[in-house]
């Protein structure tokens, strides 16, 4: 004789649970919502800037195309420069504050960090504008002159020294405290357990950051870049502020011949912009905004890719 289990009965949701459950649903479609409004907004708005040529928009000199590219290549080309120096600062910085500083000092710079993401970006702008660029400004003649025979330092170096370097040094400083925050709790997250077993195994302190710490966080850091870069590369006052451009594709970081970045070339020529060149400019708006969604799409793809070796699990 077999018996069945009575029927599991059925939880009754209290309305606080209902009302909460609703309201978080509806918070997550409205970011839905939002973005799929912004993305038809573009690209209505952005048909009539596509297909034209110079004698519908005054801004163009062929078309279109011919426009944004240098465009879209500053803006990658800016914000890999600053990438490439702002994230081994982070890291370092929120080692330093999760491991090795004392519990005082770790604190204070942690609130310091957390104080420099805040910092408008037309403070950053006027700092590289006043301050950046006339100090670096004969480093670039001392590398042109003397390592001239490298590409990237190749060409006479600017007298102003507000060159595309100086623009990436500024989104280096801006987006380092973002990807400190993120890679200091991600650090301070790690198993103590993961951590004690490998300094009872015999390993200094930077083996067991090698061991533990760095696997274990390994997505986490690659989230904190890719969150980074998509900061870099919306930026626009700042960039505004400090680059002197010119409207090229060249891979030069020190002469005064300098690819613009999208955000900046909207930001300086909307005010006066009429007619069929308020569609280009939100056409070039569209490709930051592919090229932004692209970005974030590799990250989240890297760190799935990476999830099951981030010792997390």
């Amino acid at each position: 004789m077999t018996t069945t289990a009575p029927p599991a009965a059925k939880v009754k949701q209290r309305p606080g649970d209902r009302w909460f459950s609703g309201t978080a649903l509806a918070a997550g479609s409205m970011i839905l919502v939002t973005l799929a409004a912004v993305a038809i907004f573009l690209i209505i708005q952005s048909i009539p800037g596509i297909s034209a040529t110079s004698e519908d928009a005054s801004i163009l000199s062929t078309n279109f195309w011919d426009y944004v590219w240098p465009l879209a290549f500053g803006t990658v080309w800016a914000s890999l420069l600053a990438l490439l120096m702002a994230v081994p600062l982070s890291v370092g910085v929120a080692l330093f504050i999760s491991h090795y500083a004392p519990r005082r000092l770790a604190q204070s710079l942690g609130y310091i960090v957390d104080l420099l993401a805040a910092v408008p970006s037309v403070v950053f702008g006027l700092w590289g504008i006043l301050v950046l660029a006339p100090a670096v400004q004969p480093v670039y003649v001392w590398f042109t002159t003397n390592m001239g025979w490298f590409p990237l330092f190749a060409g006479e170096a600017s007298a102003t020294g507000r060159t595309i370097f100086t623009a990436a040094i500024v989104l280096a400083v801006m987006v380092t405290p973002i990807i400190t925050a993120i890679c200091r709790e991600i650090f301070l997250q790690t198993p103590v357990l993961h951590e004690e077993a490998a300094l009872a195994l015999g390993a200094t302190r930077w083996e067991m950051i090698k061991m533990a710490v760095f696997p274990f966080g390994r997505s986490g850091i690659i989230s904190a870049a890719m969150l980074g870069l998509g900061r870099a590369l919306g930026e626009t006052m700042a960039v505004a502020l400090v680059l002197s451009a010119s409207g090229v594709i060249t891979f030069r970081l020190f002469t005064s011949t300098n690819p613009s970045t999208i955000p900046a070339n909207i930001a300086l020529t909307f005010p006066e912009a009429y007619g069929t060149n308020i569609n280009v400019l939100i056409a070039t708006g569209l490709i930051l905004f592919i090229v932004t969604f692209a970005v974030n799409a590799l990250a989240r793809w890297i760190v799935s890719r990476r999830k099951e070796f981030s010792g997390a699990n």
